[in-house]
């Protein structure tokens, strides 16, 4: 075996040797390959690189009564995850609206990074309290740890030959791979397991944040009524025919906390 195939080896066997096990902020044991602060280093870079064409074609933050409107909303829910993982204070919170009429979707990455498509608002029609819902879902996924866990299975399976590739030709090129696997991250369907937390967890900062708990409802019933084909929303988002149910009987439970938050 050469050299830098030895390395490869090596580093496989240490990544393996490595994984954690940590609880998520929804109380779910967690084993993975990739550590959260790796996956927020990872995201923080992968954010840049996905952004950057897309400043270049000039389509980001465009609309500057849209990104206040997004940026009002998002800062109240930032306020309360701050509140339920303490630790989150110290990321480095970004959201960017991306002028896409055509693109339904919103994604957060790890540590905080986020974007919101035009045509999320446009083809839904969306209100705050729907808004709200969306950011706090996506919010969600980073609070719970959802990025790790999707990189680990994406440097796991097809990144794997990508790894191979940078590790035996040039040592560095692991950094840009965890970027890469950022990348493929928010573009991997959710679990039903990390979708349920996801939602738990969404409802109640947007609740606590003063936005109305219905909006989880009408959100999905708006979702459905364009159709799973022409969302790329629930490409990563499989809704299963429950989830709106489950979301009903949570609505008693975050009243409370929106009465009080009003």
């Amino acid at each position: 075996m050469n050299t830098r195939l030895s390395r490869f080896v090596v580093f496989i066997t240490m990544l393996t040797l490595v994984s954690a096990c940590a609880t998520n902020v929804a109380g779910r044991r967690q084993v993975m390959l990739v550590s959260e602060s790796k996956a927020i280093s990872a995201s923080k870079q992968a954010y840049v690189n996905m952004l950057e064409p897309i400043s270049k074609a000039g389509k980001l933050d465009n609309d500057a009564a849209l990104l206040q409107r997004v940026n009002r909303i998002t800062n109240r829910l930032i306020e309360q995850a701050k509140k339920m993982r303490p630790e989150s204070a110290k990321w480095e919170w970004s959201v960017k609206v991306i002028d896409d009429p055509k693109t339904v979707n919103a994604w957060c990455m790890a540590g905080g990074k986020m974007a919101f498509y035009t045509g999320l608002i446009e083809k839904l029609h969306l209100t705050d309290d729907e808004i709200a819902q969306v950011m706090g879902h996506e919010i969600a996924h980073a609070l719970a740890n959802h990025t790790a866990e999707r990189m680990s299975v994406a440097m796991a399976s097809d990144l794997a030959v990508n790894l191979y590739n940078s590790t035996i030709g040039d040592a560095t090129g692991t950094s840009s791979l965890a970027a890469s696997a950022a990348e493929v991250a928010i573009k991997l369907p959710n679990s039903r397991q990390s979708e349920s937390e996801a939602d738990k967890i969404g409802i109640e900062l947007a609740a606590k944040a003063g936005y109305n708990p219905n909006a989880a409802v009408t959100l999905w019933q708006k979702m459905a009524s364009l159709g799973d084909s022409k969302l790329e929303f629930m490409s990563t988002h499989p809704s299963p025919k429950n989830r709106e149910a489950a979301l009903k009987r949570l609505i008693p439970k975050m009243m409370p906390y929106y009465q009080a938050a009003r």
